[in-house]
């Protein structure tokens, strides 16, 4: 999964640059799929990649998280 987003996001940036560079008649076009495809594609699987396996409410700002943090805080 690692390899697949990192080759994802290379060929995203690539045709994004190419896009800029490139002197042919459908530079928006590669400019436009290289965006879309991050944004569509990449993005959600690095997301998914990430948060693989963690709990949300760890991350959540509760009474008992808030607790905590003051609790570390005052030691």
């Amino acid at each position: 999964m690692k390899y697949l987003i990192i080759i994802l996001f290379i060929a995203s940036l690539g045709s994004i640059i190419a896009g800029y560079f490139l002197d042919v008649s459908y530079t928006e076009k590669l400019i436009g799929f290289g965006v879309v495809s991050l944004f569509i594609i990449v993005f959600p699987l690095f997301s998914y990649y990430r948060w693989k396996g963690k709990d949300v409410k760890d991350y959540m700002l509760t009474k008992e998280n808030l607790d905590k943090m003051r609790n570390h805080e005052s030691k």
